[in-house]
């Protein structure tokens, strides 16, 4: 009885030096932000594909500075700036997640509506449910943002988009549809981020 309690202790111990000792993800809601249950999947996903720990801060407002009153939207890259300077201390990163819509410039596009954007090898992504919920059941929009979570903290950890077909970090070429066939990241971006030093379970139980 006592051995079993002792190894209780050790696994319970050892358990939290494991999560101390990873990179710190925050989740910023930023209001109108979506609700308990997106927000759940996305740590979900981020912490079954990474080794990080994720904390959800208190949601705040998002910001004038990222306003873009010629088609109501909010700019992602001012979010991003934004975003990064209110990365804690403690953090590698920061996720923001929103409801409205956010955009950016892509290629002649000055004006791109997008899911998500992330800085490559950077502090800082933003997401958007805006696109993902539209005309979908609610199981949809939240594999839809787990993956969108996925690809975009990808890129904050120097992914850039991938070829093959059904990566999280395949480009979605202004599809929402395109993530829905996105399942896993593939091998070559395992490797990457193996040689990153960002060690990404070999085997994950998908929260989609």
């Amino acid at each position: 009885m006592k051995l079993r309690l002792l190894l209780l202790t050790l696994g319970l111990l050892w358990q939290s030096l494991a999560c101390a000792a990873q990179p710190v993800i925050y989740l910023q809601p930023l209001q109108p932000a979506p609700g308990p249950k997106v927000i759940a999947a996305i740590v979900a996903a981020l912490q079954a594909f990474y080794p990080v720990t994720v904390h959800v801060l208190p949601p705040a407002p998002l910001p004038r500075s990222a306003f873009y009153p010629p088609r109501h939207r909010w700019r992602a890259e001012k979010l991003l700036d934004w975003l990064q300077k209110r990365l804690p201390p403690d953090g590698k990163k920061i996720v923001g997640l929103t409801s409205a819509d956010i955009s950016t410039s892509k290629g002649a596009n000055e004006d791109w509506g997008v899911l998500g954007l992330g800085s490559l090898d950077g502090g800082a992504c933003v997401l958007s449910s805006y696109r993902a919920r539209r005309g979908v059941p609610v199981r949809v929009e939240l594999a839809r943002m787990a993956k969108v979570a996925t690809h975009e903290v990808g890129h904050t950890f120097g992914l850039e988009h991938c070829p093959t077909q059904g990566c999280l970090m395949e480009d979605a070429r202004g599809k929402v549809a395109t993530v829905d066939g996105e399942d896993d990241l593939c091998p070559a971006c395992r490797r990457q981020l193996q040689q990153r030093s960002v060690s990404v379970p070999v085997a994950v139980k998908k929260p989609w």
